[in-house]
């Protein structure tokens, strides 16, 4: 992590260079520094852009902070009022970029706040002219240097994901609750499936309703995804809980070979229905779970790409899923420890 002097506004002659500043921020070339200039809200280093600065004041200035992710080495973020939660967003969105994120702080709650936000922080800590607020932000760089700057990169870009084998832990019985059909605008074919789970770290491959049963006639659309808590693979590899799935919403398809395609909801269909609770240990030890609807007609995919019914499914058997190192945070992976249990 890094701490920058924003210099712009001081009256100060007071020699600065008692402090290690990674970068400083100033209407003039300051010696022997790295400084950094303002042309509005753009940020420049030798002339060359390489930020802008967002002013955080409501959730649309926080969208179009967003914006910019991908597209800017750095996103300075300054406050109206100070607000955790904008900055938790926008470091989990920008996780697996090669955007960087930089908050000004202008007390030493706000320094580690922002510093240990979602456990990775950002990374730079702008500050002013003051002692107290300049020694805060050093003693919050000092403490991230000792837990290590860690970033995790997870997700891919590629048209493939890569599918686990979960052995089975129990079967519970899993109350009544509200059953979310997904109902796709396109057909699925015999083998494709959607990935959810209770667990963000690990997804159970659902079978689509392509398979002929003697009591009811096929839904080819269709994946019975489970209950509202549920998380759901998205087409851009985050996660959303099913009750906040929409019509015209993207969801990502998967076979058994991990080869992917984008889907449309055309819509939802919710009713209550009895589950079961399947649960097992994901690749890297975490405990993961799914809720499914008792039928027959719900099938997961087994050890050899067979579908198995969630009412056959015993102790020790093996299906197919998903299993990631990191968490999650609003459907973003990130670096960051959070049990689910």
């Amino acid at each position: 992590m890094e701490v920058w002097l924003d210099y712009c506004h001081s009256n100060k002659i007071d020699s600065i260079s008692n402090h290690q500043f990674d970068k400083i921020i100033s209407q003039t070339p300051i010696e022997d520094t790295v400084t950094l200039t303002y042309s509005q809200n753009s940020l420049y280093h030798d002339q060359q852009l390489i930020g802008t600065k967002v002013l955080i004041s409501n959730s649309d200035s926080q969208s179009d902070a967003k914006k910019f992710i991908g597209s800017m080495a750095w996103i300075i973020l300054e406050f109206e009022d100070w607000s955790m939660i904008p900055i938790e967003n926008l470091i989990a969105a920008s996780q697996d970029t090669p955007t960087k994120i930089a908050a000004k702080i202008r007390t030493p709650e706000e320094a580690q706040g922002a510093g240990f936000a979602l456990e990775t922080g950002v990374d730079a800590l702008i500050v002013e002219y003051e002692q107290d607020m300049i020694e805060a932000a050093f003693i919050i760089k000092s403490q991230r240097g000792e837990q290590g700057d860690t970033k995790l990169v997870e997700s891919s870009n590629s048209d493939e994901i890569i599918i686990a084998q979960h052995k089975i832990k129990s079967i519970e019985q899993g109350g009544i609750g509200e059953r979310y059909c997904i109902d796709l605008t396109s057909l699925l074919s015999v083998g494709e499936g959607m990935l959810i789970g209770s667990s963000a770290s690990s997804l159970a491959l659902v079978h689509g309703e392509t398979i002929d049963s003697e009591f009811v006639p096929q839904r080819p659309f269709r994946v019975n995804a489970g209950p509202p808590h549920s998380y759901v693979m998205m087409s851009d590899r985050t996660t959303k809980y099913i009750s906040e799935l929409k019509s015209n919403d993207s969801v990502l398809i998967s076979n058994l070979n991990g080869d992917t395609r984008i889907a449309r909801i055309g819509r939802l269909k919710i009713e209550k229905r009895p589950f079961l609770a399947i649960y097992w240990d994901n690749l890297f030890d975490k405990p993961s779970s799914i809720f499914l609807q008792q039928a027959e007609t719900v099938r997961l995919m087994d050890s050899t790409g067979e579908f198995i019914s969630v009412t056959s499914l015993k102790v020790g058997d093996i299906i197919l899923g998903w299993s990631g190192k990191g968490s999650r945070h609003i459907g973003e992976s990130i670096n960051s420890k959070v049990d689910e249990r």
